[in-house]
């Protein structure tokens, strides 16, 4: 059965999540550029031109769908509210927050949904979408992002040196985020917390090497520099959706898609 979606945010995963979305849903899609609203409406998605800093429009328009993904970060704790209260007027019955590991901070340890958080804007937004009691929130933790236009290669560009060579690296192709956003949606798995990444956690070193080596951009050079970095487990993921990964081993960088 179709479902009415909103996606705030149609950027670099909201935009390919909403033409997913749009072969079996009515899919309505935000962005903060006018230039953009074409594209939208040529890929079927109903286009809304929104800046949560800058809200001066009525959102009743577009939040007239039974379910809101969330694909942006607002800077301030401010624009979180104003949009809960916007939602709780409004037809949404679940939303989908887009998180980050980022907010465990670093640590030598496996890494549940259960761990501690530090303090964020992004932590505290959780928190207030996670205790609203008019609509149910599910919150995916993803975690670094990787997959068109995203080349691991491409991240420390001009010279710069990579830190902590052997910490493990935490990350999901967009491939990835997008089947499990539809696998929450079709499943019904809602106010639930996720992390999201693939299954594998190279070291830096082995990462960016195998990085190098599978596109050829520009040299990897490495510091001795020795900091903490988490290990992330998807584990909770794999239980409840009964997940299998598209892209589980991130050195095989060379069979995923980049382009």
């Amino acid at each position: 059965m179709a479902s009415k979606i909103s996606i705030l945010g149609c950027g670099w995963l909201g935009f390919p999540l909403a033409q997913s979305l749009i072969k079996k849903n009515e899919v309505k899609g935000s962005t903060t550029s006018a230039h953009k609203l074409d594209q939208l409406i040529k890929n079927g998605i109903t286009p809304f031109l929104i800046d949560l800093e800058n809200l001066t429009q009525n959102l009743s328009e577009f939040l007239n769908s039974e379910i809101l993904i969330i694909a942006v970060t607002p800077k301030s704790i401010s624009v979180y509210k104003e949009l809960i209260l916007a939602i709780k007027q409004s037809t949404i019955q679940n939303v989908m927050f887009i998180s980050s590991t980022s907010v465990y901070g670093n640590h030598s340890v496996e890494i549940t949904e259960d761990f501690p958080v530090k303090e964020s804007t992004l932590s505290i937004a959780e928190d207030l979408f996670r205790k609203e009691k008019k609509f149910n929130t599910t919150i995916i933790r993803f975690a670094g992002l990787i997959g068109y236009n995203r080349n691991p290669n491409n991240f420390f560009k001009n010279g710069k040196k990579i830190d902590n060579p052997c910490g493990v690296v935490n990350m999901i192709h967009q491939d990835d985020c997008i089947r499990i956003i539809e696998e929450i949606i079709s499943q019904n798995t809602w106010g639930e917390t996720f992390n999201a990444c693939a299954d594998t956690h190279p070291t830096r070193k082995d990462f960016y090497t195998h990085a190098y080596e599978s596109f050829q951009l520009h040299p990897i050079e490495f510091t001795n520099t020795i900091t903490e970095l988490k290990q992330i487990s998807n584990q909770k993921l794999k239980q409840v959706l009964n997940y299998e990964f598209i892209h589980p081993n991130l050195l095989k960088l060379n069979e995923m898609p980049f382009d």
